[in-house]
């Protein structure tokens, strides 16, 4: 609704500003018989061109110009409203220049064509009828309105730019800040937390002692809270510039997997077609996050991740032939939260689970639709 609206008063402003000329080349010539129609014709065109006056200002400028012209030529001393509407116009759209050369080209085809008239007008009349046509006061209040009003919208869009551009540096000023506190107050006592509990670990089977599992619990959740820390505050600290993982780097993630020893494929099924960022980076940290168990926890030789491009969706698959048995239930850890998480935002579903020929599995499936 808000397009149509600038072309209802467009049009609006172009019937009145017609009528308007009508009605004064009917009052002008209501006692002359022998008056030319196509004066007539002219007035009311050079009005309703002016509904294109934003579309086109250039081509309004010179239609309303040759139709001042032509009417003077006819015999109608009616001012040149609708050219003054142009000339306000195509200033304000930018054309300066264009818009000087048509006013002196037009100021100059007004006498010529008073000239014109019937040859027992003394010329003096004639000169006087095209001066009041035009007046060069009038070229310069229409062209210093449309360059006062264009210098308006460009300071309010500067203005806006700035607001944003000072909206977009506060908050990554408050990221960094985020980033910081979380480092100064989070990352040293986790650090502290791990190395105890490593140590701690270390010196149990060094006596040849049992180490507790609540100590090699401690040791793990610890090297998870770090690593997954770090990525947070990684992600704190981008500053947006650097483009985010995707679909689209999925083989170098498989191929660093497979620089560690990993046996790892990757295999993509469907017609690859556009996703939108968010489900390309979800799609991303999955795999990512698979390949990164498999290599921590699995002890697996072979992995191999698959992703179905489908109309509706992108479905993601990683499966490994690790230690992990149909019979025992996948520990819930951070990394594996994390991605269900990811998952559920966009609206996708999950599975992870140990296969029944052994091993472990990740399926995902990502809707390509907004979250319901």
């Amino acid at each position: 609704m808000s397009t149509g609206r600038p072309g209802v008063r467009d049009w609006a402003i172009a019937v009145c500003v017609a009528a308007v000329l009508l009605a004064a080349g009917l009052s002008e010539n209501r006692s002359t018989a022998d008056v030319d129609p196509l004066g007539y014709v002219l007035l009311v065109a050079g009005g309703l061109v002016l509904a294109a006056r934003r579309r086109a200002p250039v081509p309004v400028l010179a239609a309303t110009g040759i139709c001042a012209v032509g009417y003077q030529a006819v015999g109608f001393e009616v001012p040149a409203v609708a050219f003054l509407f142009a000339v306000y116009a195509a200033v304000r759209a930018g054309h300066r220049v264009v818009t000087v050369v048509a006013a002196v080209m037009t100021l100059a085809a007004l006498p010529l064509a008073a000239l014109a008239l019937p040859p027992d007008m003394p010329v003096g009349e004639a000169l006087a009828r095209a001066r009041g046509v035009l007046e060069l006061a009038w070229l310069v209040a229409a062209g210093a309105a449309g360059e006062a009003l264009r210098q308006a919208e460009r300071r309010a869009d500067e203005a806006e730019r700035t607001r944003e551009e000072t909206a977009r540096r506060r908050a990554d000023e408050e990221r960094l800040h985020i980033a910081r506190e979380l480092h100064d107050s989070l990352t040293h006592q986790i650090s502290i937390i791990k190395v105890q509990a490593e140590v701690a670990v270390h010196l149990a089977r060094k006596r040849g002692e049992p180490v507790p599992e609540a100590l090699l619990a401690i040791r793990d959740a610890g090297r998870e809270a770090t690593r997954e820390l770090r990525a947070t505050l990684e992600a704190l600290r981008d500053d947006g510039e650097t483009p985010p993982h995707g679909l689209d780097q999925l083989p170098e993630l498989v191929e660093r997997a497979r620089s560690t020893g990993l046996e790892a494929t990757l295999t993509i099924e469907g017609r690859r077609h556009d996703v939108p960022a968010a489900v390309g980076r979800t799609a991303y940290r999955v795999v990512q996050e698979s390949l990164t168990n498999i290599a921590r926890h699995a002890a697996a030789a072979s992995a191999s991740v698959r992703i179905d491009y489908r109309p509706d969706a992108i479905a993601i698959r990683v499966d490994d032939d690790g230690k992990a048995m149909p019979d025992a239930a996948p520990m819930p850890g951070v990394g594996l939260l994390g991605m269900r998480e990811r998952v559920t935002a966009l609206g996708g579903r999950l599975r992870a689970e140990p296969r029944n020929d052994g091993g472990f599995t990740v399926h995902a499936e990502l809707p390509l639709g907004p979250a319901s």
